[in-house]
């Protein structure tokens, strides 16, 4: 028999996989894509972000409804700057206090990472899929055919539902209702929004717009996006896109550092005859941002479009071009150590369960901080 089982070779699983064999567990861990880590090493082509360096009480506060808290209270922003330390990957914060590796990328931390697994005993099969239950065991398709599982104890980390070609399809979610765990249905989180652009935006694609504040049902955000063939996406559209998916309006000001009255001045000193692009061009907006303002602002006062500009949207992007989701196994579903009240000895953890969280060191802090308070609880089983 299988003593300590992980399903899922991500942060959140890697890391209960390191808990169960702190605490003497032997510990196996199945990953059904032929290498572990696949949307961690994605998420860090462009720069690793593992955490972010603010109060603690701030850092919670962007989980929401306190889901997480006991679990980032014990392995929030400092202890992950440690752990990072102690696979020898310096780390440094950046702009708005976002805190990287030195190296920047994922891959050296995972080597790091999976060669202190394999010292601890862990042992990592690539290419096993999780395919449901089969009574209280567990049913794998490998390569060498079906395999059935009993161990003693189990954790799931099989991700949520974006970037399914990296492996989180939520294939699971079936195979856990059937055992009576409560699901919330999944949605995207940290996306893109769909615009039906005219023809003349098309010339824009790919620019960004730098320094507007995006107001978002009573909130502000100051922050970057690009204009896509898509629509608008990046880090000022992902910092309100819960709001945005729930119906929010988008409003941008183009130049949020300089007054009302102040726009209105400075039109007014301008010819009278001039185009309204000159105007704008003259005001020092960027040509995609004077694009934008054509695009969404015609019949609105030149100043009021300016600092004010309705974007209309037309929804959020496909859930599997999200960078996470919402929704998963509910707080309900679960007892304080993560196991399943409906499924004994079985854990969950990352993005299988019901939080959300803003890009920007969040995201891996959460999976990593449950994935590591499954692990220790999982461990305690039958001991």
């Amino acid at each position: 028999m299988y003593d300590a089982v992980v399903i899922g070779a991500g942060p959140a699983g890697l890391m209960a996989a390191e808990e169960l064999a702190r605490a003497g567990r032997r510990v196996v861990v199945f990953e059904a894509k032929p290498s572990p880590a696949r949307k961690f090493l994605m998420a860090g082509k462009s720069g690793l972000n593992i955490t972010k360096d603010e109060g603690r009480e701030e850092f919670i506060a962007a989980f929401g409804d306190g889901f997480l808290a006991p679990m980032l209270e014990a392995f929030g922003p400092a202890q992950v700057v440690i752990w990072a330390r102690g696979l020898g990957q310096e780390v440094f914060t950046g702009s708005s206090d976002r805190v990287f590796p030195k190296a920047m990328k994922a891959s050296p931390l995972l080597r790091a990472w999976l060669g202190r697994l394999q010292g601890m005993g862990v042992e990592l099969r690539s290419r096993w899929r999780w395919a449901g239950f089969e009574g209280e065991a567990l049913r794998f398709d490998t390569p060498e055919g079906a395999q059935i599982v009993a161990p003693k104890v189990t954790v799931l980390a099989l991700g949520g539902a974006s970037w399914a070609r990296l492996g989180s399809d939520a294939a699971w979610v079936p195979w856990l209702v059937e055992k009576g765990v409560e699901v919330a249905a999944f949605r995207p989180a940290n996306m893109g929004f769909a615009v039906e652009w005219s023809a003349h935006m098309a010339k824009h694609f790919g620019a960004a717009i730098k320094g507007a504040a995006l107001h978002v049902g009573g909130r502000v955000e100051r922050g970057e996006f690009v204009i896509s063939a898509r629509g608008v996406e990046g880090g000022g559209i992902y910092a309100v896109s819960k709001d945005l998916r729930e119906g929010a309006a988008l409003v941008l000001d183009l130049m949020p550092d300089v007054s009302g009255e102040e726009v209105v001045d400075r039109l007014g000193r301008m010819r009278s005859s001039e185009t309204v692009v000159n105007k704008l061009r003259k005001l020092g907006l960027s040509p995609a941002a004077v694009a934008l303002v054509m695009e969404f602002g015609r019949g609105v006062p030149v100043g009021e479009a300016v600092k004010g500009l309705a974007v209309r949207l037309a929804g959020p992007r496909p859930m599997d071009e999200a960078i996470s989701v919402a929704g998963g196994v509910t707080q309900a579903a679960v007892t304080e150590g993560l196991e399943l009240r409906a499924i004994p000895r079985v854990f969950v953890c990352g993005e299988m369960l019901d939080w959300e969280a803003p890009t920007g060191g969040y995201l891996l802090t959460g999976a990593w901080a449950t994935g590591r308070w499954a692990g220790i609880a999982a461990a305690a089983v039958g001991r």
